[in-house]
This record gives C-alpha cells, structure tokens and sequence, in this order.
C-alpha cells in the first residue's frame, strides 16, 4: 500500500485529503506544519508528500529545502499545494525540487490525478534506475573477469619466476620481468579506476540529488595540468617527440579530477591507434558556446558503425589490434561532458584519424 503524507495547518483540507485518498486505498499520514511533516517523512518515508505552501510555523518552500537535503527524504516525490501560484513562486519551488503544484481549490478528481501521475512518474523513474544497474552488472559478470585476468596473470607468472629463480637469472631479464609486472599493475590500476569512475557515473544518473552536487565544480587555469598530463601519456607511449599542444587558459565548468580524467583517456587512445612518428594534438580553445578540449590523431579511424556502436565495454577489432582494457575510456569521456552540460563529438575517418571534440557550457561569470 503506498503511503502519502499531507502536510497542511487547516485540519479540514487534511480531513478531505485523507478522505478521498484513502478511499482510493492509501495509507495516508498527517501532519499539521512543517516541523511536524518533516519528523514524520523522517520516520515513515512515505512514497509522495503533499504539502501547503503557506503556513505560519515553517512554510512549504522550507520544508521541501529540509526534506531534500537529506539522503533519505531527498528523492521523495513532493506536490507543492497553494491558492497563490504565481509565476514567481512556482519557479522558487521547482528550483528547490518541487515535482508538481496543486492549485487550491481542488476537486477530489484533481488530487487523485495528480497523486496517480506523480506516483506513476516515480516508478518509472525505478524502473529505469533497476535496468539500468541490471545492465551494469550484465556487462560487468560479462567483461570484468577476463580483463582483470590479463594483467594479474603476468604480475603472477613473473612475480613466481622471480621468487623461484632470481638466483639464476641475469640482472638484464630480472628487469625485463619487473618492467613486465610494473607495466600490468598500472593497467590493472587503470582498469580498476575506469571500472569505479563508471559505476558511479551510472548510479548518479538514477540519483538526481546526488547528479547536482557533482555537477558543482569548475577548473579556473587548467593549461598547466593538462600539459602535465598530456606529457606523462605521451612518456608513457614512448612518444613524447609526437605530442603537439595548444592550450589557452580558460575557465572550464568541470572539477580538475575529472577534466585531467578525460585528457588522459582522449590522449592514451590517440597513442595506441596512431603510429609511432604521426603528431596527435592537444588543444583547449575557446568556442562560441564555451570552452572545447579536442584530441586529434592520425591513425587508423573508425567506421560509421564502430562509432554507432560505441558502449561501455565495446572494443573494436580486439584481436586485430590487440587492445586492451574493458573500452570505457571514450564512454567515461562523453558521460562526464554530458552530466556537465557538455557533449562528446567523434569526427573519424577509416585510414585518416580521428578527431574526439568535447564541449563544455559557458561558466558563469565571477
């Protein structure tokens, strides 16, 4: 049974709420003010509130701010009740997380309209949220085992070599194994990263409360740390002599963490389908609509149809290329642009390069 709480000060309004909701079978909860309704959707969670707007102890625009700081009261349908919905005041209330407003008077065919569309909305929000992590986890039982295999079986085989037979073997193969094990632990490290990054991503989706607060970030002068690690990705490709940078320091909407994220991942993949010798460029230039970081290599390119089927845990040509990793780098890339307002645009020619755009919103002034 789903269980609603009406928060309102006129006990009548109360009693005609309960009546007819009650009559369509909830369970419904009153509370008389604000404090009260707050106490209450602390304790029982109801599946929607209805709240008044004005009231005289703590008013419903404050209540709903209250209720959507919490974890667990954050995602709770709210229906903002009012005589006064005036343009100014509905805006106020949405801002803060107001789902719907119920214009008062109200016919009991309203009330029950509103609360079965809110209700309706709320589990096919769910919904998608458990698909959503069933698919995560299809993929993940799918993919992840063999991936973390790869790099752990040469740390092993070497690391057991080495513990059995260092007393025979010459310093040049000694270090030979241990360049071996240091290059598969910082893939496993990767790996294990992406696979985290990932995850988190996709939970926040299904999070709006959460979404907001990790959308709060801005990189003010990034053009020294991108050059940063731009340079170590190309060092670590053995190819510091083909990486060309043009960086212009402006403010990009996005905390630095995840801004250096997407220039690795953009720059690694350059490396590793380019050949030794062609350049692949790094730039951040100012656009009209803000601020775009591009990636632009030589290599072999993409079809139309690998750049379709772009995923999560799509690899191209695995064992032609022999790549490596599960292939969530360019997916963490344009999920990041997108929760950030932002966009990832893939221009790719099949023999020619690639060029891998992401575009970010103006930030605000100040």
């Amino acid at each position: 049974m789903k269980r609603i709480l009406v928060i309102d000060d006129e006990a009548g309004l109360r009693e005609m709420v309960n009546a007819v909701l009650s009559q369509k079978g909830y369970a419904v909860v009153e509370a008389g003010n604000g404090r009260q309704g707050i106490k209450l959707a602390r304790q029982t969670l109801p599946n929607l509130i209805l709240c008044d707007v004005r009231m005289q102890e703590l008013d419903g625009y404050r209540t709903l701010a209250a209720l959507r700081e919490e974890p667990a009261t954050a995602a709770i349908p709210f229906i903002l009740m009012t005589g006064y919905a005036d343009p100014a005041g509905m805006r106020q209330g949405m801002e803060l997380g107001a789902d719907d407003y119920l214009p008062k008077p109200f016919s009991a065919e309203q009330l029950h309209g509103a609360v079965e569309a809110r209700l309706r909305k709320a589990e096919q929000v769910r919904q998608e949220a458990e698909r959503k992590l069933a698919d995560l986890r299809d993929s993940i039982s799918l993919a992840l085992p063999h991936e973390l295999r790869t790099p752990l079986n040469g740390i092993l085989a070497y690391g057991e070599i080495l513990s059995a037979d260092a007393s025979t073997l010459q310093p040049t193969e000694v270090a030979e194994m241990g360049q071996v094990i240091s290059e598969s632990g910082r893939r496993l490290m990767r790996l294990i990263e992406n696979f985290l990054i990932y995850t988190q991503l996709e939970l926040l989706g299904s999070d709006p409360a959460k979404a907001a607060a990790f959308q709060r970030g801005t990189t003010r002068f990034p053009v020294r740390n991108l050059q940063a690690k731009a340079r170590t990705a190309a060092q670590s490709a053995h190819r510091p002599d083909d990486l060309v940078l043009d960086l212009q320091d402006q403010s990009v909407p996005m905390a630095e963490d995840y801004l250096l994220k997407i220039v690795d991942e953009l720059v690694q993949n350059a490396f590793k389908f380019s050949k030794p010798g062609t350049s692949v460029r790094v730039a951040l230039r100012a656009g009209e609509q803000g601020p775009v970081l591009s990636v632009v290599d030589h290599g072999r390119g993409l079809s139309p149809e690998q750049v379709a089927a772009l995923g999560a845990y799509m690899q191209f040509d695995r064992k032609m290329q022999e790549q490596q990793g599960l292939g969530l780098g360019l997916t963490i890339c344009r999920r990041l642009a997108q929760m950030h307002g932002g966009a990832l645009i893939i221009e790719t020619e099949p023999g020619t390069g690639t060029t891998v755009s992401v575009w970010f919103p103006k930030t605000a002034p100040g």
